[in-house]
């Protein structure tokens, strides 16, 4: 099963270091992994996105609340929370294909970001499977290259803030 963490880490060198180090150490596999500062720059929030089982997460949660610059860790729950990633796509096209990549494009509300004489260069934000579904319209097309961020991810309007210097309860 597919587990959701929302690390909420004091920003300075080495911390993400730790972080994949205990994922490593222990033998499990990151499947997705973003990072960047919050509105205070002394704080980054990570949102990792992992396989596994409901003991091997535990444990990680509880060793990632043991490492010194982690301030918080919370496990997002499916439906409470709203994730997005950005995916750039280069699809190898003809002239005479180009009006067809850009009517699947307009589909799914996807942006252009390059066209060049043999390629035309997608972008589009949204769920990691609306994403996949994406790609494989685009595949018979050709596609040359696909970078992908990672998830980011925030709970919903109802859950908890985090301390990021935006929501201090001192």
């Amino acid at each position: 099963m597919k587990y959701t963490l929302s690390v909420i880490v004091e920003n300075h060198s080495g911390v993400l270091s730790k972080i994949s180090g205990l994922f490593s150490r222990r033998a499990f596999n990151i499947d997705s992994l973003a990072v960047g500062v919050t509105s205070n720059p002394a704080i980054s929030r990570i949102t990792i996105v992992a396989n596994g089982d409901e003991y091997v997460v535990e444990q990680l949660e509880k060793q990632l609340n043991k490492l010194i610059p982690v301030i918080k860790v919370k496990r997002l729950e499916e439906g409470e929370y709203v994730s997005r990633e950005l995916v750039l796509i280069k699809v190898g096209c003809s002239s005479q294909k180009r009006d067809e990549i850009l009517r699947v494009a307009q589909v799914v509300s996807a942006k252009v970001a390059d066209v060049a004489n043999t390629s035309i260069t997608l972008e589009y934000s949204d769920t990691n499977d609306r994403i996949d579904t994406l790609v494989n319209l685009l595949k018979p097309y050709g596609i040359k290259e696909i970078v992908r961020t990672g998830t980011v991810a925030i709970e919903k309007g109802h859950g908890e803030a985090y301390h990021s210097g935006y929501n201090d309860k001192k």
